[in-house]
């Protein structure tokens, strides 16, 4: 009997320890479920292998990881706004509404929509990526000349500007024939990226968010603004000023009166009559004071923008350097010829697309933003480009701006 009721008690602790060990690993599976859970809940939220990512989202001129805090003074996306979707829609009937404003297809709409979705995944966010100042829905830069933090914050200012351009940077409907181009090539002529297929990758998006948003792609309209003019703080093309502010803050004679611009330009054969907001003794004044000590640190690779600023204007209307010399007419060029009278315009040719321009100033000198200092503009032998970087002058021409505004 004692063996017996030593074979029970024996067998009773073994079903208990099998009955802990169940338990055990009853929990342990437990666990290993909800891992599983938590696991698959973080991969539904990443990116999937949708329509729209599988397109690239990287980074283009100045895009950033998007987020849903509302900037100071942003009505797209402060509390009450509903969802970042939401968010999106209203900057996307803004970007239209700009469009229409302009005269401009509902083909422009869709390539702001495309440049936006990229930029700004079409928020409006106050960061820009790596610490720089890029800002709004297209990224657009106060130190680029697209205007204060303010303006490029404002959704409408914003899409006038791609639309329109600003300052020295030009629009859509600068770029000749724009519509006919490939919508990613168009998009990238405006914000030099360096990266514009990537634009390409959103038209799918952009054209759902369209549809959402009502917006007609197939609205019919003109390739280039009637009046194309800047916009104002809250989007609206401003009235006729008698006066503007250049790319140092300060504030400089206009076209039309203000300062005594004008004058005439001699190569001691033939005399050309200019139109140019400074005289050419004001251009130069200008230069010099804008330079060295006193130059900003803005300039890098903007030859072209450098050039029309000091003679008063707010952009010269031509994308590349080297191709400026091509839109003066032929008889104001002087090919190879290295004796240009002070406040020419002097080109080299650099070896790569954009070439460099600048200025004469006499006594062998140019005024030239990159030869000595990268992003500064400095007083240097009008050589200096060939020393430095190994160009090809190409010539001179008279100070004429045949695009400039």
């Amino acid at each position: 009997m004692a063996q017996r009721g030593t074979a029970r008690v024996a067998f009773q602790v073994a079903r208990v320890g099998k009955s802990a060990l169940g338990l055990k690993l009853a929990v342990l599976g437990a666990v290993l479920f909800l891992i599983g859970l938590m696991v698959l809940g973080m991969a539904s939220s990443l990116p999937g292998a949708s329509g729209t990512s599988c397109e690239d989202s990287g980074p283009g001129t100045g895009s950033a990881e998007a987020d849903d805090k509302p900037a100071p003074g942003n009505p797209g996306t402060q509390p009450g706004s509903g969802t970042v979707h939401t968010a999106q829609l209203n900057n996307a009937k803004a970007i239209d509404k700009a469009a229409k404003k302009l005269g401009l297809p509902g083909k422009a709409t869709l390539i702001g929509l495309m440049t936006a979705l990229q930029e700004s995944t079409l928020q409006n966010i106050n960061h820009g990526p790596r610490g720089s100042d890029a800002l709004g829905l297209f990224q657009q830069r106060p130190s680029q000349d697209w205007g204060t933090k303010k303006q490029i914050m404002t959704p409408s200012y914003a899409a006038r500007s791609f639309f329109a351009g600003h300052g020295t940077n030009i629009g859509l409907s600068d770029i000749p024939n724009w519509q006919k181009l490939p919508m990613h090539v168009a998009a990238e002529k405006v914000q030099r990226s360096g990266e514009g297929g990537r634009y390409a990758g959103r038209e799918s998006e952009a054209r759902a968010i369209a549809r959402e948003a009502h917006l007609d792609l197939g609205r019919a309209g003109k390739a280039r603004p009637a009046q194309p003019q800047e916009a104002t703080e809250d989007g609206k093309a401003p009235a006729a000023a008698k006066r503007r502010t250049d790319n140092c803050g300060r504030t400089e004679p206009s076209g039309e009166g203000g300062g005594k611009g004008g004058g005439t330009f001699t190569d001691g054969k033939a005399t050309w009559k200019l139109n140019n907001p400074r005289s050419v003794t004001e251009a130069i004044a200008w230069a010099k004071a804008n330079s060295g000590a006193n130059s900003t640190a803005a300039w890098h690779n903007r030859c072209l923008a450098l050039t029309a600023i000091i003679y008063g204007w707010s952009f010269s209307g031509v994308q590349y350097a080297i191709d400026h010399y091509t839109v003066v007419p032929a008889s104001m060029r002087h090919d190879g010829d290295r004796h240009p009278p002070p406040g020419a315009l002097m080109y080299w040719d650099t070896g790569h697309r954009a070439g460099h321009i600048a200025v004469y100033i006499g006594n062998g000198k140019i005024v030239s933003n990159d030869v000595k200092r990268n992003h500064y503009v400095d007083i240097v032998p009008a050589d200096a480009p060939e020393k430095q970087w190994g160009a090809r002058y190409v010539g001179w021409t008279p100070p004429v701006f045949p695009r400039g505004g």
